[in-house]
């Protein structure tokens, strides 16, 4: 029997404060196409805490869906945490840190990670290998923070990040069900940005590009192909046509990004997306899920509604989510 996978709940911790676009520490120092694609991208300001680490976004994102179900640290049987894209130190275990800052004492616990801004992926592929396996286990947290990987937020030519925390519970019920995703790598691009950071100074760590035309060009014309295939794939998996769904929950990595987007699926984008670009800035693995639950309190879906989300990795990854809103039936696919 194939077990269903479902978000139970999910939180968010999105800092108080913001940073405009003309106040990012690093501007006078872009040259004059850098600052012409940053003010281009769509975003007005961007979500900053710097008291904050990657560990205490996830950590009180966690808290928070603990608080709002109930539920009490024993009651967890497993944590997975997205890895962060720079840990604090090298040979910790930041999924163990987290499970002891939440006292999961009893809760199986890991991270995956490795595909950047699309890293939520395997974990929900491994929280529903979970549920499926065991019958005895119920309640799956799934945990990020993200933080840019650098002092600098602005990541050229891509987006501008902002700071956040996001914490999942997965069962096999709940008011936003999973019922298909498919996922597709390349390899190729596994380098096509990094951070050299041996013998550096943290202040002295900047992203690079190995080829901005590899991304704007042959990455993006790779990433059209790929998305179109996806979305055709799950859709006569579940005997669905693009007209039957209430729209796309995208990431927020610029407003060219989401015109590519909706122009590639042919289909329109939830209207959260663009407000929480134009206020939040790129928040890594948390961006899509945040502006599906965002069109749920806008009342842009409905129960009933199927939606799907969408994210991409520059790694590079792409994939596709198709959930459904409102409703607990058991119809799912094996992933």
């Amino acid at each position: 029997m194939v077990a269903p996978l479902a978000v139970r709940a999910a939180a968010w911790h999105l800092p108080d404060r913001s940073t405009p676009l003309t106040a990012l520490p690093e501007l006078p120092a872009l040259t004059p196409q850098e600052r012409e694609t940053l003010t281009g991208l769509g975003i007005e300001q961007v979500l900053t805490d710097d008291t904050l680490d990657d560990h205490d976004l996830a950590a009180t994102a966690t808290r928070q869906v603990l608080t709002d179900t109930g539920l009490r640290p024993e009651d967890i049987d497993a944590l997975i945490l997205v890895e962060p894209r720079a840990p604090q130190d090298l040979l910790i275990s930041a999924a163990t840190r987290l499970q002891e800052t939440l006292g999961l004492h009893q809760a199986l616990t890991f991270s995956v990670g490795g595909l950047g801004c699309a890293s939520l992926t395997p974990a929900l592929l491994a929280a529903r290998g979970l549920l499926a396996a065991d019958p005895e286990l119920h309640h799956v947290l799934v945990a990020h923070g993200s933080k840019p990987a650098t002092p600098g937020r602005y990541r050229h030519p891509v987006t501008l990040n902002g700071d956040s925390g996001q914490a999942l519970l997965l069962a096999r019920t709940g008011p936003v069900r999973v019922l298909d995703l498919l996922q597709e790598t390349n390899g190729s691009y596994w380098d096509l940005f990094r951070v050299d950071f041996r013998d550096r100074s943290v202040a002295d760590w900047r992203e690079e590009c190995r080829n901005t035309a590899d991304y704007s060009f042959r990455l993006a014309v790779e990433s059209r192909n790929r998305l179109r295939d996806l979305l055709a794939r799950l859709l006569e998996r579940s005997g669905m046509r693009p007209t039957d769904l209430a729209g796309l929950a995208v990431q927020n990595l610029s407003a060219g990004g989401h015109a590519f987007v909706r122009e590639t699926l042919g289909v329109e984008l939830l209207p959260s997306c663009a407000e929480n670009l134009r206020r939040y800035g790129h928040l890594g693995s948390n961006d899509s899920l945040l502006n599906l639950y965002t069109a749920r309190e806008d009342k842009h879906v409905v129960d009933g509604d199927r939606v799907v989300v969408v994210s991409t990795s520059p790694v590079a990854a792409w994939s596709i989510l198709l959930v459904e809103i409102g409703h607990t039936g058991a119809t799912t696919h094996l992933l």
